[in-house]
């Protein structure tokens, strides 16, 4: 059995995952959906910033440098003392302030049951029906090679 601490952090990080993953518009379309918004402040406006990103050739072997990308953060604080943060893929700082209230809000017990049904929810949703459209599309467009044996 996971340790409480664990178990929450294990929580956070997956809807950290589903809301930075998060198309932009639809995010926006659920947020303004939402009712009884908590009042908050920023701790750190949004900022963009750029950020190395780094892999391995096949997932295995030593890293190198792939590029750079555009990343948004935010941190903000709800008026119970909760602090959000977000750190979101582009340069919308409306979806970074945004992630990090949801963030603070999933965190506070008044909220959180909400959010993960009117938000999250539909994010994973969208975000698996996106992932298979794409896996559909790729298998549409494999090649399998064969070779014919020569008569020798």
């Amino acid at each position: 059995m996971k340790e409480p601490e664990k178990l929450e952090r294990t929580k956070r990080q997956k809807w950290m995952s589903v809301l930075a993953k998060a198309d932009t518009e639809l995010l926006d379309t659920l947020w303004c959906e939402l009712q009884d918004k908590p009042s908050w402040v920023n701790v750190r406006a949004p900022e963009t910033g750029m950020v190395m990103v780094r892999g391995k050739a096949g997932g295995v072997g030593t890293t190198f440098n792939v590029g750079e990308m555009a990343l948004t953060r935010a941190t903000i604080r709800l008026d119970s003392g909760i602090s959000g943060v977000a750190y979101v893929q582009g340069r919308s700082a409306l979806k970074a302030e945004q992630s990090a209230v949801l963030d603070a809000m999933l965190q506070d017990d008044r909220y959180s049951a909400a959010i993960f049904k009117k938000v999250i929810k539909p994010l994973e949703e969208a975000t698996k029906k996106q992932k298979f459209s794409a896996g559909k599309k790729a298998a549409n467009t494999k090649v399998e090679f064969f070779t014919m044996v020569r008569g020798e």
